[in-house]
């Protein structure tokens, strides 16, 4: 299997649009970051898939995030992407999480926020209720909701791979209910084993072999993480000059991590007047 591509697709026989996506070493990294319980790895897997299906439909340059919360163990899941599909995701639990938990008993009363930020533009944000068996499901509530447009979503996670497919129904004067039916009945019937293993061509075959399928060059998609020194130092100078001070004096420095990629920012006392002072980060490691 091509690892992490993302495949977008087109129906020549109806108006309905399609995505495939598979992953391996992006979601590794992003699981790498942190110990999680089995079943948080599960559900970031499907959350790194989905969040690059929803970027591949995004009509402008800039960022989408899908953030999961709630009042359960399980406190908050997100996965940011950008519109070159680099992709960096988190998620926050405390104690035991049995293998099996439902959306539910993860995240208590739970709800999903979905923001769009283009690079020019306004910000957009759509938020659902986490009151479907799975997030495949709420997603598709989200597209009801604010696209308005009939979305069909397959998530799929093993401990190496992600992958996930959707199928969308393409804004027309024409009613495309009865076809968009047909071709999630086919493509309900793809197996695990065969997106997450197969190469996404032979994929594409096997469920749309009696169909005309346009299918598009496949888009790269990557872990990328969007904190740096300077964004640390920013983040410091919103604090109190001798708040900071006091923590340097204590210990010698302050020091800032990244909750994506455990990456570690020190700053020693002349860092610091240099934030101060300059409204610039010294290059200093």
């Amino acid at each position: 299997m091509t690892q992490d591509t993302l495949y977008r697709y087109l129906f020549d026989n109806a108006d309905v649009r399609g995505e495939l996506v598979q992953l391996q070493d992006t979601y590794q990294n992003i699981l790498s970051t942190h110990e999680y319980p089995q079943v948080l790895q599960q559900l970031i897997g499907e959350l790194v898939a989905a969040t690059s299906l929803l970027t591949a439909t995004l009509k402008f340059e800039g960022d989408i995030g899908i953030q999961l919360q709630g009042n359960g163990p399980v406190s908050m899941a997100v996965v940011n992407a950008n519109h070159q599909q680099e992709l960096r995701g988190v998620a926050r639990w405390d104690g035991e999480l049995a293998d099996d938990a439902s959306l539910e008993q993860l995240f208590g009363q739970g709800y999903m926020v979905i923001t769009l930020t283009p690079t020019h533009g306004e910000r957009y944000q759509g938020v659902v209720a986490l009151d479907k068996p799975n997030l495949a499901a709420c997603l598709e509530e989200y597209f009801a909701q604010s696209e308005q447009l009939p979305t069909a979503i397959w998530l799929f996670t093993s401990a190496s791979h992600a992958a996930g497919i959707m199928l969308q129904v393409l804004p027309s004067e024409t009613d495309e209910n009865t076809m968009f039916e047909h071709l999630c009945q086919l493509t309900a019937t793809i197996k695990a084993d065969e997106i997450l293993h197969l190469d996404a061509e032979e994929v594409l075959h096997r469920l749309y072999h009696q169909e005309q399928v346009r299918l598009f060059d496949p888009v790269a998609v990557s872990f990328k993480c969007t904190c740096s020194r300077e964004r640390s130092a920013n983040a410091i100078r919103t604090i109190e000059q001798s708040e900071i001070n006091e923590i340097v004096n204590d210990i010698g420095y302050v020091e800032l991590g990244c909750e994506y990629c455990n990456s570690q920012y020190r700053f020693d006392a002349i860092d610091v007047a240099g934030i101060y002072s300059n409204h610039s980060a010294p290059n200093v490691q």
